[in-house]
């Protein structure tokens, strides 16, 4: 398996003091509804967004104290997404990141609410948190970045077609089209995110970091499904066969699992190529894209 540099290790300790910092203390009134937010957010997850933040203002050369509170917040809007995707009214999954969902460790009402307070704080840190020392025009546009990947042109969106396409036999682009929104809306969202901080940058790198992005976000779903199939519920700290037991159509059961593999390897072959133009400065959004399509979880 994969492993993350050093460096990427670092990242993920840092994310998790930043994550601790910004999120209401659990003693605050309501504190029923701040316990559940600080469950699901803290100590879990492989944080692979906000990882490709700190990874991308690496490459950029942009200091990762100017990328905390984008980082935090791209993080706050995965973790609501698994929130209200983990619901009965969803995916209905009693596990996530090795512990039962916030709906099942709390009540749904309180699931519901502690995703909403999630995305209202990911766009309020970005409006007006004082750690992010970017001109107002870049906080418009961070916000316009992460709202747009995360509504019905983005995650919601690509949520919404997973739900009504359940028992379907899709086709390749469709599932592809799919998984764009759902799970590389966010995933793009992650490095842009990082590039509107950069004081200059060429519109070429612009486009090969957005590339390199997209093929990451399909590399990682197609890896997901996968894994659903080989891997088990222990490892995967969710819930194994949870897709095949939905009839949720998987790369696996469109391609089969040799080709889903090699599309997998594909994708990974892309990612590498679209960061040629970028030398070792962009090593650890290379290690990213290594851990992506070898993880075991």
């Amino acid at each position: 398996m994969a492993e993350l540099s050093t460096r990427l290790q670092y990242y993920q300790k840092r994310i998790e003091n930043v994550l601790d910092d910004v999120l209401p203390a659990a003693e605050i009134n309501p504190d029923h509804l701040h316990q559940a937010m600080r469950y699901s957010v803290l100590d879990g997850g492989k944080r692979i967004r906000p990882l490709l933040v700190y990874a991308t203002g690496e490459a950029l050369g942009i200091d990762p104290h100017v990328l905390d509170i984008p980082a935090a917040a791209v993080e706050l809007i995965h973790v609501y997404s698994l929130i209200h995707d983990d619901l009965p009214a969803m995916d209905n999954d009693d596990l996530r990141r090795g512990k039962p969902t916030c709906h099942k460790a709390f009540d749904e009402a309180t699931a519901i609410l502690a995703g909403d307070a999630l995305q209202a704080l990911s766009s309020y840190l970005l409006a007006h948190s004082s750690r992010l020392q970017v001109a107002a025009e870049q906080r418009l546009q961070m916000i316009s970045l992460l709202t747009m990947a995360s509504g019905s042109r983005g995650m919601a969106g690509g949520q919404a077609i997973d739900l009504m396409s359940t028992g379907k036999q899709l086709t390749e682009p469709e599932l592809e089209n799919m998984h764009i929104h759902k799970t590389g809306a966010l995933i793009r969202a992650s490095v842009q995110l990082a590039v509107t901080c950069a004081e200059s940058l060429a519109d070429e790198q612009k486009q090969q970091l957005d590339h390199y992005a997209k093929c990451v976000g399909l590399a990682f779903q197609v890896r997901d499904d996968i894994l659903d199939i080989q891997s088990d519920t222990e490892t995967l700290g969710k819930t194994q066969g949870a897709d095949i037991a939905s009839d949720k159509a998987t790369y696996p059961a469109i391609l089969g699992m040799s080709n889903a593999r090699q599309k997998a390897l594909r994708l990974y072959e892309e990612a590498m190529m679209h960061l040629h133009s970028f030398a070792e400065e962009a090593d650890n959004l290379r290690n990213i894209a290594d851990f992506i399509v070898k993880r075991l979880k």
